[in-house]
């Protein structure tokens, strides 16, 4: 097996639990109106871009009306409060720190855009740690489509195989292994419906997980 020369951690719901935050604010718009949010909405929606859209439609279908622009705002409003208060999940300081030790360089392959993954790296003292934030600016197309991090490789100069891909999400898994890599999935709390059946390794959490023991893993 190849020596690991680099670790891609994917942002939301991997290294920060914000999808945490993103399940509660629309539990709590949907709350306005005296409605629950359920749950295979964010089953359909989890790990998509276009997951608020998913959300939003189907609010406005049960309302009898289209979702207005304060509701949105609100909604995002609600969501960064909660994100502002997630910390990193736990191992990750620890697996970046042996990482980094090591000379593996560490990339951010996210969904999101870059002022959001770095706004909340930077808050959270993270950000100087990662060669690379590798994000969905520009038009690129966006997981499940491998292009994020067939980017990252370039912007590394690495080969598939010489990485090892961190995921929460079933659409997360498919863009890393449609990319070549080995993928260790660790869903987060809001995302263990997923379907991870396509990842190399299924981890509950990163707590006391070495880098050895995730190349072991994922073998």
């Amino acid at each position: 097996m190849m020596a690991v020369r680099g670790l891609f951690f994917d942002f939301d719901g991997l290294l920060c639990d914000t999808e945490r935050a993103a399940r509660q604010s629309w539990r709590d718009l949907y709350g306005r109106f005296g409605l629950a949010f359920p749950e295979s909405v964010w089953a359909a929606m989890t790990g998509r871009p276009s997951g608020a859209e998913i959300a939003a439609g189907h609010l406005g279908r049960t309302l009898g009306r289209a979702v207005t622009e304060e509701e949105v705002a609100w909604r995002l409003a609600r969501k960064q409060e909660l994100s502002d208060a997630e910390p990193l999940r736990p191992g990750v300081r620890a697996l970046a720190g042996e990482a980094a030790r090591r000379g593996i360089m560490l990339a951010v392959v996210s969904g999101s855009p870059r002022s959001w993954v770095a706004g909340h790296l930077g808050r959270l003292g993270a950000l100087e740690w990662f060669d690379h934030l590798v994000t969905a600016d520009g038009g690129i197309a966006v997981k499940p489509a491998p292009d994020l991090y067939l980017l990252a490789l370039r912007r590394c100069g690495l080969r598939a195989e010489e990485v090892l891909a961190l995921e929460d999400s079933e659409v997360g898994v498919a863009a890393a292994r449609a990319a070549g890599l080995r993928c260790v999935a660790v869903p987060s709390a809001a995302g263990r419906h997923a379907d991870l059946g396509a990842a190399s390794a299924v981890l509950d959490t990163l707590y006391q997980i070495s880098l050895d023991g995730l190349e072991v893993a994922a073998a």
